[in-house]
């Protein structure tokens, strides 16, 4: 598929995915907070800073950004879908702050900005069409000795709550995973994939860090719900079913979630990297 309509595609998995990610937003906000203050932290993120925040969704961690460089600092929140973008202004206005503004394109899109003096991207460089393309453009708009860091997801193995139901719904839907290479959930997640795409990328002192956090939810129908109304990645695979063979594959689904039901409710930890990397030059 060419890159113009893999664009497309993906703009329209992720406009449709929108509403669902605002309704879910704040379990994401709560679950991935730690990391997100880990995030911004390697990416040497302070006050009166200027912030690229890339796949900002409806951007909780742009909040937690904007928060970190205070007034006199400002947060550029990039995305694919307009949609996620309306739902980032909301929840900025509703949190009372005004250092936060938004740009509508693909990271790799990125045209002629004042150099920023930082970068980070949540959960979403390993779906874009090509992470080292994104890599490159964020480096050009860096300033020199400016630091991007990603969160992205580690393992199949050590992230079961991810890894079974996309198998599920991919062998439903007669697909295969991802090949090395492509946009996946775990695109990154290998032993030295991400550290090697960032170099690839153009980034330079290139450190990583394991994270872990745990997701928790009244029950696994709660967890169902949130996969089927706010994860695009997840959405996209059974998009083409019908209703009826929809129906079946998330039946799966719950079926298999009930490992995670407690008699506190439903409880999961993820794993995940950070990786981040500096412009030299």
């Amino acid at each position: 598929m060419a890159d113009d309509s893999l664009k497309s595609e993906l703009r329209k998995t992720w406009e449709s995915a929108a509403p669902g990610w605002a309704k879910w937003e704040h379990v994401f906000a709560e679950s991935l907070s730690s990391a997100t203050d880990e995030l911004i932290d390697m990416a040497g993120i302070g006050p009166g800073m200027r912030i690229l925040d890339l796949a900002c969704g409806a951007g909780s961690q742009s909040i937690q950004t904007a928060m970190r460089v205070g007034p006199n600092g400002k947060v550029i929140a990039c995305d694919i879908s307009a949609t996620m973008l309306e739902n980032l202004r909301r929840n900025a206005a509703r949190a009372g702050l005004q250092n936060i503004e938004t740009l509508e394109c693909a990271a790799d899109e990125l045209n002629a900005q004042p150099p920023f003096d930082a970068s980070i991207c949540r959960l979403g460089l390993m779906l874009f069409p090509s992470p080292p393309k994104a890599l490159e453009a964020v480096r050009r708009v860096l300033k020199p000795g400016a630091r991007f860091a990603a969160l992205v997801f580690a393992t199949p193995a050590n992230n079961p709550f991810m890894a079974q139901p996309m198998a599920i719904l991919l062998r439903n839907a007669g697909k295969s995973p991802p090949a090395p290479g492509q946009p996946g959930i775990f695109a990154l997640g290998g032993d030295g994939v991400l550290e090697r795409v960032m170099k690839d990328g153009g980034l330079a002192d290139v450190k990583i860090r394991t994270v872990r956090t745990r997701l928790r939810l009244p029950s696994a129908s709660d967890a169902v719900q949130l996969m089927q109304e706010a994860a695009g990645a997840y959405r996209a695979v059974v998009a083409d079913l019908s209703e009826t063979e929809k129906s079946k594959a998330w039946s799966e689904v719950h079926e298999c979630l009930k490992q995670f039901e407690t008699s506190g409710g439903f409880e999961t930890e993820l794993e995940l990297f950070i990786g981040s990397g500096a412009r030299l030059s």
